[in-house]
């Protein structure tokens, strides 16, 4: 693992608590809370990879067929199916067949708003 910060800060130059105080009422009041964000990191590990990215944001827009979204992410079909397997099978894509053709869409639109939030922050901090 880098021992650099997103921003190319030293993680070493990052400060902390020169003392050990924790604040029980508020650790108690949040503890409930934070527990509930137990399995998020799945969704941003499927995120984590630029062209699932991609393609989540495309599939935010319309509903795509396989082809189309090889042509988005300029790759072939059976690339463009393997992210799209794997988005459907970690349940935040789904499917549905039209003949020879298989269309996708966002199983719903927290994963879009994520990605479109994600983006503005993205945009603000380059620009």
């Amino acid at each position: 693992m880098s021992t650099e910060a997103v921003n190319s800060r030293p993680l070493r130059d990052v400060p902390v608590c020169q003392v050990s105080v924790v604040h029980n009422d508020l650790v108690n009041q949040l503890k409930p809370e934070v527990d509930r964000v137990q399995g998020v990191a799945t969704v941003f590990k499927a995120l984590a990879d630029d062209t699932r990215a991609k393609v989540v944001y495309a599939l935010s827009k319309a509903e795509l067929c396989v082809c189309d979204v090889a042509a988005l992410i300029g790759s072939s079909k059976a690339t463009a199916s393997y992210h799209l397997r794997l988005l459907s099978h970690m349940g935040l894509a789904k499917h549905r067949k039209e003949g020879k053709l298989v269309y996708y869409r966002l199983a719903d639109r927290h994963i879009g708003n994520l990605v479109h939030e994600v983006l503005k922050h993205v945009e603000e901090q380059n620009g």
